[in-house]
């Protein structure tokens, strides 16, 4: 259940899955666990079991070893949540099969899949990009990949990038980072976009009604009141120094607390100096500046918890959190799903948030 009233009191738990674009109730049927694993740096997983005894060919025996329904390279897709809760939160193609033989249950197969970013997994170069954007590097790795791109990132153009012995989508994770950016791929399309300008769906969750746990810690441990990045230009010949601080993350506080004002407030001032990067321009250090301190300052409030089965939630959904008093209502950012569907407890939605900012309070 998300917002109340969005999934219906009795409804069926078990996934849809489809391979190759076609429906498979029966395969569905059979399925007896479900894992299914988002995160902000791309590479959506998914782990399938199903029960893989039964009447095959006349006879009874193993259902799947003969690779007809499920095999490498099909691609899966999962449907899963009801009502309004309902959404597709899987599609990409299977790289694993796993045989499970327990002692107390009959034989089980295990599919394993990943999305398209499973193609850039596979593949480790050393090469440079001269004069290119974040953009430009984006559009040209996804090219080689047969991939569309959907992009809304900044970033100034960089005298050189490296790319040492790193797999395309390490390459493209580390980029993305260093531009404040989600990466992920749906279907054929790669994405990455600046968190701050990410507008995906709202859900509301409220404690008892839908969002069965949460656990959620404001830790100012890791919290600096601002962060510099120093360099070298090499143009100009002459040191760089930039600064990161809370005004970066000003538009997402939605009037609460931030931790660098907080630390501030009750500790002091507290900076701190970045020194394994070396930016080679301005405006390349401030913004690295920046994106560190807002990867700091939104791990400042944390929470993880469990939700009934709601296909809706997927990272960068903002979840507003709901029953949880004054300083902890409010908007946060997913930034980990883990949908799980079994045969005890049905479908379920766990997930990780973050913000930057605390709740005014009383």
């Amino acid at each position: 259940m998300g917002d109340l009233g969005s999934t219906p009191l009795l409804y069926a738990a078990r996934p849809a899955l489809e391979l190759d674009g076609r429906p498979e109730e029966n395969l569905a049927i059979g399925l007896l666990s479900l894992c299914v694993t988002e995160t902000t740096e791309g590479l959506f997983t998914c782990e399938a079991a199903f029960g893989n005894w039964g009447a095959a060919d006349g006879g009874i025996g193993f259902l799947y070893f003969d690779r007809q329904v499920l095999e490498f390279g099909r691609r899966l897709a999962v449907d899963a949540g009801a009502g309004d809760a309902a959404a597709r939160i899987f599609e990409g193609r299977i790289t694993g099969i796993e045989g499970r033989f327990p002692q107390s249950r009959p034989p089980e197969l295990l599919v394993l899949a990943e999305d398209r970013f499973q193609d850039l997994r596979m593949v480790r170069r050393s090469r440079s990009f001269e004069d290119m954007s974040d953009r430009d590097v984006f559009t040209s790795i996804a090219g080689q990949h047969g991939l569309s791109t959907d992009l809304d990132v900044d970033g100034p153009t960089h005298r050189l990038l490296a790319q040492v012995n790193q797999s395309d989508l390490a390459f493209l994770r580390e980029r993305a980072r260093a531009v404040d950016a989600d990466l992920w791929i749906d279907r054929d399309t790669l994405h990455a976009q600046a968190r701050s300008r990410r507008r995906h769906a709202e859900v509301t969750l409220t404690y008892g009604q839908g969002l069965l746990e949460l656990s959620v810690l404001a830790d100012l441990a890791q919290q600096r009141t601002r962060l510099t990045v120093s360099g070298w230009d090499v143009q100009a010949k002459e040191g760089i120094e930039r600064e990161g601080d809370e005004t970066a993350v000003r538009g997402e506080l939605d009037g609460g607390h931030g931790g660098g004002s907080v630390l501030a407030d009750r500790f002091g001032q507290r900076p701190e100096r970045i020194a394994h990067l070396v930016p080679l321009s301005s405006p390349e250090a401030q913004q690295l500046a920046e994106a560190c301190y807002r990867r700091m300052a939104r791990r400042f409030v944390t929470g993880q918890g469990l939700a009934e089965g709601d296909g809706r939630v997927r990272v960068g959904t903002h979840l507003r959190l709901q029953g949880l008093g004054d300083l902890f209502d409010g908007r946060y950012y997913v930034i980990e799903v883990r949908h799980t569907y079994d045969l005890v407890s049905g479908l379920r939605t766990q997930f990780r948030v973050e913000r930057p900012g605390l709740g005014v309070g009383r």
